[in-house]
């Protein structure tokens, strides 16, 4: 089993990590003086300035550099929108649950973890006997009783190991016979499980006074939104193709059994794309070019398949053109989330992008890749990169009647050669009566194959039978009276034709989290300090302004530099306590600031000041001037910490740690 380590190499422990998250309120649980409420939580000062700054970050990155559209769509959907999309019939989870206890289980959360756990105690077994007996004490006081602890044969190994790299594939029914299977009860009663049913996970709701029971839904992503506005976006791009639109907002999903902290909560902050793209030419993207050369870490479906988890390294060049990859736009749009995730500080080593399974993936997706990260929970799906093809589009089309197409001319006229079908309506209506629509729908939906068939049917015998499903016995017969079929040429000078969709899906609080943890590690000295190294470019404050002691002679200077500060757009604080700067410090790089300036008596008599680095400790001096210019140079990413250190003097007259 993997274990998530530091920047230093240090085993991550989580157990000292969150008070330090909970402490300096990065977030906390939502409603807590009455008892919380599981899966939803609260961002405190820091934390909503880290979610600012990774929000903005993603506006740059994505918004702006790919001059997309933004939109900003409601929350409140009707149910009839999300029932034409599938989410009311297709959203959902596998659940069981504990009989004797009435606990509620996500089914693959639960296999996942019991076999994890029984890999673990097993590793255990096999190298540290001591290991196991706290194992056996903890159940004990957790009146935990599945007690499978003990050493176990290679084979099982090898089949726990092969379930879970396909358990993402596994549906109800076969979830149902894993638990069965491998013995699996309820964990703190030992009782049979249910058999798992399906759990829709959005949140119901009645919109408007007058409605007599629910009628719409939290939405459980911001992607309709878009696709509902789509006509009135192309207008906007000037009828332009291809275009990408964003939307950044919350959404909502009744989560079984939230336990993982942000990971897994009921409210969230999606940051979604929508890239309409024509689908003939293979889905190309011109800017492809630039980034086939970039290398992904990829788990691909037939990995995983195989019961394997060990994923390939490969550019994403050689990716698409040997099909692992989907199309040109999915393939770039996956190297624009590596390198996002890489600016907010993500560590590369703790990402790869995992292929979903034929199970797993979702009703209207071609194709689709999660970049998940690592962490103490294991591999984290973070963003989806999903092919939605023209699924979208096409349901909403068919349901409301609206154009949601892309009309352009045609460089040179198209002629087509078809069968068309002519009905006569006047008989039609009366011979039918109130089943003549469903008649001229059936007939309209006819492939050419069939037309080519059915032609040559009518003309040797004069009738023809067509399947109607839900009119008198499926079928209908239709004499020459009534239908004609002809092949025929046309002439089209427009191309009609519906938009595939390749849709990046950030979730905001895995990202957040995530990064927490691949950014933590602690400073051996006098007790291990906790550091949150995040980029300067998201930190929540990007200063620290600390004068030497709480003389009258430094307060003119902290003004001073407050106000420049903030007019160059970078945030900052004061630390003017009685601590000693060393613990001012300290207590700042918990909260991942990355620069501190010190107001001494030399400032006083010069105006120079210091400037301190983080994670090095470093320190240079300069004049004013240089150290404001300096600062607003590493908070825009056009200098580095060695940059700066190479043209400003360093400054070794203080021991500020």
């Amino acid at each position: 089993m993997a274990t998530s380590t530091t920047k230093t190499g240090q085993p991550l422990d989580r157990a000292q990590l969150e008070p330090v998250l909970r402490r300096r309120m990065f977030y906390t649980p939502s409603f807590e003086i009455y008892g919380g409420e599981r899966g939803l939580y609260d961002y405190g000062p820091p934390g909503c300035a880290l979610q600012a700054n990774v929000v903005d970050l993603w506006r740059k990155h994505f918004v702006l550099e790919e001059d997309m559209l933004e939109v900003d769509c409601t929350m409140l959907t009707p149910e009839a929108v999300l029932k034409t999309s599938g989410h009311v019939d297709k959203f959902a989870d596998w659940m069981c649950k504990d009989p004797k206890s009435g606990e509620i289980f996500r089914a693959d959360h639960l296999v996942e973890q019991v076999l994890e756990a029984r890999l673990k105690a097993d590793k255990d077994a096999r190298g540290q006997t001591i290991v196991v007996d706290e194992a056996k004490e903890a159940r004990k006081k957790k009146k935990i009783k599945d007690t499978k602890i003990e050493k176990l044969d290679d084979a099982v190994v090898q089949e726990y190991e092969e379930t879970l790299a396909k358990i993402d594939n596994y549906g109800g029914d076969e979830l149902g016979e894993l638990i069965k299977k491998f013995d699996i009860k309820g964990p703190t009663t030992g009782a049979e499980l249910d058999p798992p049913r399906a759990f829709n996970l959005m949140f119901q709701t009645q919109i408007g006074p007058s409605a007599e029971k629910p009628n719409g839904y939290l939405r459980p992503e911001t992607a309709q939104g878009q696709f509902l506005n789509f006509q009135k976006l192309l207008e906007f791009n000037q009828q332009s193709m291809p275009f990408a639109s964003a939307s950044i907002g919350k959404s909502f999903r009744n989560e079984i059994s939230p336990r993982s902290g942000l990971l897994r909560v009921r409210e969230f902050l999606m940051a979604e794309i929508e890239h309409f793209v024509d689908p003939e030419g293979g889905k190309k993207h011109p800017r492809f070019e630039d980034v086939k050369d970039v290398k992904l870490t990829l788990l691909n479906r037939k990995t995983q398949l195989a019961g394997s988890t060990k994923p390939d390294v490969l550019t994403i060049g050689e990716a698409v053109s040997t099909g692992i990859v989907d199309n040109e736009t999915l393939g770039y749009f996956m190297v624009r989330i590596q390198d996002f995730l890489l600016k907010l500080g993500i560590d590369h080593s703790k990402l790869r992008f995992r292929q979903h399974m034929a199970n797993e993936m979702a009703h209207y997706a071609a194709d689709c890749w999660d970049a998940e990260l690592f962490t103490t929970y294991g591999w984290i799906e973070c963003v989806g990169c999903a092919d939605r093809s023209a699924y979208d589009l096409t349901v909403h089309a068919n349901k409301t009647g609206a154009p949601l197409v892309v009309r352009e001319t045609r460089a040179e006229p198209l002629v087509i050669e078809e069968y068309q079908i002519d009905l006569e309506r006047k008989k039609l209506g009366p011979k039918f009566r109130k089943d003549a629509k469903s008649v001229e729908a059936a007939v309209d939906a006819l492939s050419q194959e069939l037309r080519e068939k059915l032609s040559l049917e009518l003309e040797k015998t004069g009738k023809i039978e067509v399947q109607t499903p839900g009119v008198g016995s499926g079928t209908t017969e239709l004499d020459k009276d009534l239908i004609k079929i002809e092949k025929r040429k046309r002439t089209e000078h427009v191309r009609e034709y519906t938009p595939n969709v390749i849709e990046p899906s950030f979730g905001i609080g895995r990202i957040l989290y995530s990064l927490m943890e691949h950014v933590y590690w602690t400073r051996e000295g006098d007790g291990a300090r906790a550091v949150l190294s995040f980029p300067p470019s998201v930190a929540p404050t990007k200063v620290l302004l600390v004068p030497l002691s709480s003389h009258q002679d430094f307060k003119p200077f902290i003004k001073k530099l407050t106000t420049r500060l903030r007019r160059i757009g970078v945030s900052n604080k004061v630390d003017d306590s009685s601590a000693s700067i060393g613990k001012r410090y300290a207590r700042n790089d918990e909260l991942g600031t990355p620069f501190g300036i010190t107001i001494d008596f030399q400032t006083v008599k010069d105006g120079s000041l210091t400037l301190r680095e983080r994670d090095s400790t470093k320190q240079v001096r300069a004049s004013e001037d240089d150290i404001i210019a300096a600062v607003k140079a590493l908070v825009d990413g056009e200098e580095t910490w060695e940059d700066i250190s190479k043209r400003l003097p360093l400054f070794e007259g203080q021991d500020l740690d």
